[in-house]
């Protein structure tokens, strides 16, 4: 379990170290000079080779990338273009908690009604209750993200007057008006993503039914909810694991067409202003920041995956 495991967090950090040389390469070779955007379009030559030589532009990328990485290591990302004086971390430690809290509530609404109306779903099978929500998971999977959000922007701020678009308040000033703000926002959210979350556990179950050991528990006497809730959840839920981590590791890394529509100044949106302004420090940050997400999510799924499935661990061994 333990050499698993190990194995599997070197992985990680291997992931992590080739997705910043990427990037940092990437925003290397890309036409336009960092010296330039902080500069303007009218500074002289002499101008940018001063600053080119005081931002370290002209030593070699791998020694600028190896000083990148240990700078990233203690927490230091540099500082913005596009803002002169604020450090990227700055930046980051504002967004963030935003894009986290809006992430935790789009979560708990989207397990909330997403894993008892898929079960409802299945117990109800081919009656009229599994039809209505088959058709409105495939209507609400349809609807584009955007549209969805201006939809809800209308519904609950323009007719019922249940919040105020583009007046967000800052968790820190007021944490249960930022919430209240929030769920709008995340329901943009959790309603498509869950509607998935919805079909794909409909499905691993209904496959689940099909198995020998369910015939096996029939015939020994157990009701068709015990089998269900008991026999078949258990099993259904080791390959949803995956998926769900999948769909959280989307929501915590910023979902940036619905802050956009929503005004929520998180992550998200500091990413489109700052790849419009070109302030490629915050853009190589937030990128680690969502490459980071991804792999550990996908970390934390192996983990559980060796706790939930003994199989798993027997191909391991």
């Amino acid at each position: 379990m333990m050499k698993y495991i190990t194995r599997k967090f070197v992985t990680l950090i291997i992931t992590l170290l080739l997705i910043s040389a990427m990037t940092f390469g990437a925003f290397s070779v890309i036409p336009g000079d960092a010296s330039v955007s902080r500069l303007g379009t009218e500074a002289t030559q002499e101008q940018i080779e001063a600053l080119r030589e005081e931002m370290g532009l002209n030593r070699p990328i791998t020694e600028r990338y190896a000083s990148w990485v240990f700078d990233a290591i203690h927490g230091d990302f540099g500082e913005s273009l596009r803002y002169s004086g604020i450090t990227v971390q700055e930046l980051l430690e504002d967004r963030l908690p935003v894009t986290v809290l809006l992430a935790v509530i789009a979560l708990i609404m989207m397990f909330a009604f997403s894993v008892p109306l898929a079960l409802l779903s299945v117990r109800f099978r081919n009656r009229w209750q599994d039809t209505v929500i088959s058709q409105l998971v495939q209507v609400v999977m349809a609807i584009p993200s955007f549209f969805l959000g201006i939809l809800l922007t209308y519904l609950f701020g323009i007719a019922l007057h249940m919040f105020q678009p583009g007046k967000f308040i800052s968790p820190s000033e007021d944490f249960w008006a930022s919430v209240r703000y929030l769920i709008f926002p995340a329901m943009a959210i959790a309603l498509p993503k869950g509607a998935m979350v919805i079909r794909f556990i409909r499905n691993a179950v209904l496959g689940e039914m099909k198995k020998e050991y369910v015939r096996t528990a029939r015939s020994k006497g157990n009701g068709k909810d015990r089998i269900l809730y008991v026999h078949v959840l258990r099993n259904a839920l080791i390959p949803v694991i995956t998926f769900g981590a999948m769909i959280a590791a989307q929501v915590l890394a910023g979902s940036i067409i619905v802050e956009q529509v929503f005004s929520v100044p998180g992550v998200g949106r500091l990413l489109v202003s700052s790849i419009s302004a070109r302030d490629y420090p915050v853009v190589q940050a937030i990128v680690i920041y969502i490459t980071a997400i991804v792999v550990i999510m996908n970390f934390a799924v192996d983990v559980l995956y060796q706790i939930a499935d003994p199989r798993v661990k027997g191909d391991q061994g």
